[in-house]
């Protein structure tokens, strides 16, 4: 369903308000359609059937128990080891291998450092017959690698694979001193929402942000080094880096997993100029992060992210009602209703 962007009052100054306000709960009910029929939210769906069936080996092992973490959690002497995988779209790697390569390694980054971790290194399982396309593919790895400053340890590698069918997938072990769970939002907290407006459309194969081009290591590097700060100074309750359910279905997994609500205003969410709002609120983020932030350490939170040149703003507040609703000026549309709704099936229970 094609949804249309939104649009500035000023440009319908002469409606009536009853005629402003319908047009604006017709957009938010494409919107709500958009988000909840999107294939970045909808993949998600078979994971709680996966978790489940495994989580049975969890006896065997000294981790913390999993909600939906973005890394799982296991305790190492005066800090955590962070465990986390990642898998790239056949797609994406079909179509543009190189910067399949370069993602592999982000994602993955980007997992580590949303629990308020850093990465100690990283391997991967490659499938591709192709030696062009192999070739491509590991050169984007290594640039990825080069420019977060990770290093690539081992691996696995397929060189039979048929060219239409690659596949890649990369795991990464990192570290925290204080990690940052993502189901443990609480109700009165605001939601914040951190992304990097200095970049472009990135990948052709997937709607998605691309804030690392042009950037050096130094730079993406200071900007990531936040979200440890953040953990180790004890100011957040839970937060997830913006996958491929794009701002809007990452806010609502979190509060899925968190057994929580959520009230979200469109209107606070920063946007760049150069890209569709409708694009930007399911695009996937080379660096965007949603926190789940006690109300007196939003300021404190929001000084960090500027110092580091981040756009973040207050884009609503968590809910003890487990219903994530959309705000548009005073129109409002449920976008989930947990009580019947699922994304990914997990959900925290005290």
């Amino acid at each position: 369903m094609s949804v249309t962007k939104f649009r500035s009052r000023a440009r319908f100054s002469g409606m009536r308000q009853g005629e402003w306000g319908n047009m604006i709960e017709t957009e938010l009910k494409h919107m709500v359609e958009h988000v909840r029929s999107y294939p970045g939210v909808l993949r998600k769906q078979p994971i709680r059937d996966v978790f489940e069936k495994l989580r049975r080996t969890h006896q065997y092992g000294p981790q913390i128990l999993n909600d939906g973490d973005d890394a799982s959690v296991i305790p190492q002497n005066d800090g955590f080891l962070l465990l986390a995988a990642d898998g790239m779209m056949t797609r994406l790697i079909v179509n543009e291998p190189y910067a399949a390569g370069k993602s592999a390694v982000m994602v993955t980054v980007n997992d580590i450092y949303a629990m308020g971790g850093r990465p100690i290194g990283m391997v991967n399982v490659l499938a591709s017959g192709d030696a062009e396309q192999r070739a491509q593919i590991v050169e984007g790895i290594e640039k990825g690698c080069h420019k977060l400053r990770v290093p690539m340890l081992g691996g696995h590698l397929h060189p039979d694979a048929p060219p239409e069918t690659p596949s890649l997938s990369v795991a990464i072990l990192g570290w925290a001193k204080q990690v940052i769970r993502s189901h443990l939002a609480e109700a009165g907290d605001d939601l914040i929402l951190a992304v990097d407006l200095q970049g472009r459309s990135g990948c052709r194969s997937v709607v998605s942000w691309d804030a690392n081009s042009g950037k050096s290591p130094e730079e993406l590097l200071h900007r990531l080094d936040v979200l440890p700060l953040i953990a180790e100074r004890e100011l957040v309750h839970a937060a997830k880096d913006v996958s491929n359910a794009g701002i809007l279905g990452t806010t609502a997994i979190m509060m899925e997993n968190s057994g929580k609500g959520a009230m979200i205003h469109l209107n606070a969410i920063p946007r760049p100029e150069t890209l569709p709002f409708k694009d930007w609120l399911l695009c996937f983020q080379s660096f965007g992060f949603i926190l789940s932030v006690p109300r007196n350490h939003s300021g404190e939170v929001l000084s960090l992210f500027s110092d580091r040149h981040v756009s973040a703003s207050v884009i609503g507040h968590v809910q003890s009602e487990p219903v994530v609703t959309l705000k548009q000026g005073h129109e409002t549309e449920t976008l989930f209703d947990f009580r019947e709704d699922e994304i990914t099936g997990l959900r925290f229970e005290t």
